[in-house]
């Protein structure tokens, strides 16, 4: 395994920050109700929190660490749901169409950019004799 680019590490964050940074900048200037507002926000956390969490025991998984099926089944669940609570949330928001897509579009590049940079953080911390080796002789 090669370590991660520095570009690729700047871009992953950039995606995560210009998703979440858009997000919520679209819900502080939105004219909701403040209780719309937390559904959105509880959603984004919820998200990004299922995100990582699956994306740590995808990769656990293909590395040969234990991970429990209700833990791997719950990180599934976890991130689906949110992207269906937000969809639902969206469908039957009185938004304009260029909002919600607005919204839609923020919240899954804050996912991708969540999961790229828990990638990226895991492959950095990686000890370099594990770079270069195999998954047989890093166990």
């Amino acid at each position: 395994m090669q370590k991660t680019s520095n570009a690729f590490v700047a871009a992953s964050w950039f995606a995560l920050l210009t998703g979440m940074v858009a997000y919520i900048v679209g819900l502080w200037n939105a004219s909701m109700l403040l209780n719309e507002k937390g559904y959105y926000l509880a959603v984004l956390l919820y998200g990004l929190f299922g995100a990582v969490s699956l994306q740590k025991s995808v990769r656990d998984q293909l590395e040969g660490v234990p991970v429990t099926g209700i833990y791997y089944g719950l990180c599934w669940f976890a991130t689906l749901s949110a992207v269906l609570l937000l969809a639902v949330g969206l469908w039957n928001a009185k938004l304009l169409l260029s909002e919600k897509g607005f919204y839609a579009m923020s919240f899954m590049l804050g996912l991708f950019g969540a999961i790229a940079v828990q990638k990226n953080t895991r492959d950095n911390r990686r000890p370099e004799s594990a770079i270069t080796a195999t998954p047989q002789e890093v166990a």
